[in-house]
C-alpha cells in the first residue's frame, strides 16, 4: 500500500510501498513472499551523490497488509531516529501478539497503542502447492462467505485482499475505466500498471486485486515490479507474437513500455509529484442550490470533467489523439489514461459516480471523503462481483436431509459441472436484473471468457470443497437431531437392515475422526442398538458373529 510522509524538513521525504516476489519456501501463501517498505530519502549537498535513501523492510508470508502499513509508520521512523534498537523493542511486541485469525477484527498491541485491524478471510488467499483440490477445515468453513446473489450488509467488513487500498485516490484520474479494468481483472487478463512513483503503482495494483473481491485472485501480481526481479528475464525474452502470462505488474520504470511490447493492456495512474494535488474541480454550484445547511466546501465530482455527461468533439479528438499517440507518449508526458483493445461489457454506473464527494484542495477533508467514497466504490465492486458469480451458485450450494427421510443414507453428491452446459442455461434464463441493467448485449461473452481465465477453476474447485464440507455438516447435524425408533416405524426389514449398515458405517467415521466425535458416538451406538433390537433373531445373531459390530453393540461372543 502506499502512504508518505512529508517531514518538517524538506530536505526529506518518506513513503511507504510494498512488493511481491516469489519465494522457495513451500510454506509461503502460493510460492511467494510480501515485503512492506518504509523508505526514506535524504537531501544533503554534503553528501558524495547529493542524498541517500534508505529503507525498513519486513517479509511475511502474508499480505497482511492492513496490520504491516501501521506498524511500519510506527516502527520506521523509530529506526531511523533509535537505530537497531527499535527493531527489537517492535519484535518483542509482535512476538506477544496471538495468532492471525483470518476474516477477524484482531487488537494488536504495540507500546502504548492498539492496532485494530481486520484480516481478509481465509479464501482470499492463494492456495498452497498447485491450488488443485485445497483442502479447508471447520475454521475456514466457518469463516467463508456463502454464495449469496448479495453481498454482506457491512461492507466495510473485508471480502478479500487489500481491503484498505485506496480506490478513488489512486483510480480517481479515469474512474470511468474502473469497469474495464474490473473486467479485465475478472477474466484474469495480463495488464501493466504505470505510474510515477513505488507508493502510487503498489496502491493501484492493490486496488485492482480488491476490485474483484470476493473472487480470488488467481492471477500473478506485482505491486511493484523492476528490471531487477528474476522473473523479468523470462518477460522480456518473450518474442513478437508470444501469448502474454496473465498478471498485474506495477512499475515505475519506463523502460517497461518498450521491454514488455506485448503486454495487451495498459494503465497509467498518479501525479508525478507526491505533493500535486490531483483533484477534479467542484462543479459549479450557485448559493441558491447549496440550500440552508449545506456545506459550500463539498460538492458531487464534475461528471463533465469525466467526459461522461454527453457526446463532445473536444472529447473525441483528445481520445483519438490518446489513442494515435499511444502509451509511448508517457516518456515524454505522464497522464493517466488506459490503452487496451478490449471492448467492456460492463457499463459505467452513473448513479455510484453521482454519489461521489470531492472535497476541493484541503488534503485533511480530501483524507476523509476518501474513505467515503472507497466506501461507496468498493460496496459498488462487491455487488457486481458477488451477482456475477452468483449463477454459479446451485453448483456450490450444499444440501440437506428431506424432512421425514432418513439422514443416515449418503448425501447426494453435488451437480457435476460442464461449462458449455452452464452457458446454455445461463443464455436461456438471463443474468438476473442486477447486471442486466449494467451489461450490454454480449455479457454472454464475459461469462465464457471468465471460464477460461486463470480464475475461475481455483476459485470454483475451493469453493466446491466448502459446500462438499458443509453438506457433511449438516447431514451430520442431522443424524445427531434425528428420531431413530420412530424413523423405524416407517421401514421395511430390508430398509432397517439398510440403516443398521449405515449407521455403522457412520460410527465407524465418528470414531476414526476422534476430535470432538464422543458425543457422535455415543448417540450412533444408541441409534445402533434400536435398529438392531427390532431386527429378526436369525439377523441378530449372522450381525454378532461379526467381532467388531458386536463390540461396538456391546456384547460379548
Amino acid at each position: 500500500m502506499s502512504h508518505h510522509q512529508h517531514r518538517s524538513r524538506s530536505s526529506i521525504h518518506d513513503s511507504i510501498f510494498f512488493f511481491r516476489i516469489r519465494s522457495a519456501s513451500a510454506s509461503t501463501s502460493g510460492g511467494f513472499l510480501y515485503g512492506y517498505v518504509f523508505n526514506r530519502q535524504r537531501q544533503d549537498e554534503r553528501l558524495k551523490r547529493g542524498g541517500e535513501q534508505k529503507s525498513v523492510v519486513i517479509l511475511s508470508p502474508r499480505p497482511y497488509s492492513s496490520v504491516f502499513r501501521p506498524l511500519l509508520q510506527i516502527l520506521g521512523p523509530l529506526c531511523f531516529d533509535i537505530g537497531k534498537r527499535a527493531l527489537e523493542l517492535v519484535a518483542a511486541h509482535v512476538a506477544s501478539w496471538p495468532s492471525p485469525i483470518p476474516g477477524k477484527l484482531m487488537e494488536l498491541p504495540i507500546g502504548s497503542a492498539v492496532l485494530k485491524v481486520h484480516l481478509p478471510p481465509l479464501l482470499s488467499f492463494p492456495a498452497n502447492g498447485d491450488g488443485d483440490g485445497d483442502r479447508c477445515d471447520g475454521d475456514e468453513l466457518a469463516l467463508s462467505a456463502a454464495m449469496a446473489p448479495f453481498p454482506p450488509a457491512n461492507p466495510s467488513i473485508p471480502q478479500g485482499l487489500f481491503h484498505d487500498a485506496d480506490l478513488f485516490g489512486i483510480f480517481r484520474g479515469i474512474l470511468l475505466q474502473l469497469w474495464v479494468l474490473w473486467e479485465l481483472l475478472i477474466i484474469g487478463e495480463p495488464l501493466l500498471v504505470i505510474a510515477p512513483t513505488p507508493p502510487q503503482c503498489s496502491e493501484a495494483v492493490a486496488g485492482l486485486v480488491s476490485l474483484v473481491a470476493p473472487l480470488l485472485c488467481s492471477i500473478d501480481y506485482r505491486p511493484y515490479f523492476t528490471i531487477h526481479d528474476p522473473d523479468f528475464a523470462a518477460l522480456n525474452s518473450l518474442r513478437e507474437g508470444d501469448a502474454f502470462p496473465p498478471m498485474v505488474l506495477g512499475v515505475t520504470n519506463l523502460f517497461f513500455l518498450k521491454a514488455l511490447q506485448n503486454i495487451p493492456h495498459i494503465v497509467s495512474v498518479g501525479s508525478p509529484s507526491p505533493n500535486s494535488g490531483r483533484s477534479l474541480q467542484v462543479a459549479a454550484r450557485p448559493s441558491s442550490t447549496n440550500g440552508p445547511g449545506k456545506n459550500p466546501r463539498f460538492g458531487k465530482l464534475n461528471l463533465e470533467q469525466l467526459s461522461l455527461n454527453k457526446f463532445s468533439p473536444t472529447n473525441l479528438l483528445n481520445a483519438m489523439k490518446l489513442r494515435r499517440d499511444g502509451p509511448l507518449s508517457l516518456m515524454t508526458e505522464h497522464k493517466e489514461a488506459i490503452w487496451s483493445t478490449y471492448s467492456a461489457t460492463t457499463k459505467p454506473d452513473t448513479s455510484v459516480l453521482n454519489r461521489l464527494i470531492d472535497a476541493g484542495m484541503s488534503p485533511r477533508i480530501e483524507e476523509s471523503m476518501s474513505v467515503v467514497n472507497n466506501e461507496i466504490l468498493r460496496r459498488h465492486f462487491l455487488e457486481l462481483t458477488t451477482n456475477f458469480l452468483a449463477p454459479f451458485g446451485p453448483y456450490l450450494r450444499a444440501t440437506m436431509p428431506l424432512e421425514g427421510s432418513s439422514p443416515f443414507v449418503e448425501p447426494p453428491v453435488l451437480p457435476p459441472f460442464h461449462a458449455d452446459d452452464f452457458l446454455k442455461s445461463l443464455a436461456e434464463r438471463g443474468p438476473g436484473k442486477f447486471l442486466s441493467k449494467r451489461m450490454r448485449a454480449n455479457w454472454l461473452d464475459l461469462y465464457r471468457c471468465f471460464l477460461r481465465g486463470r480464475n475461475f477453476m481455483p476459485w470454483f474447485q475451493r469453493r466446491r470443497v466448502i459446500a462438499e464440507l458443509e453438506q457433511q455438516r449438516l447431514w451430520r447435524q442431522a443424524r445427531m437431531n434425528a428420531d431413530m425408533k420412530k424413523l423405524i416405524l416407517k421401514m421395511s426389514e430390508l430398509e432397517v437392515v439398510d440403516s443398521f449398515n449405515a449407521i455403522e458405517r457412520h460410527l465407524l467415521r465418528e470414531m476414526q475422526r476422534g476430535v470432538d466425535s464422543a458425543q457422535a458416538c455415543q448417540k450412533l451406538k444408541g441409534d445402533l442398538e434400536a435398529v438392531f433390537n427390532v431386527l429378526p433373531k436369525d439377523t441378530q445373531q449372522l450381525l454378532l458373529s461379526h467381532p467388531q459390530r458386536a463390540s461396538l453393540l456391546g456384547v460379548g461372543l
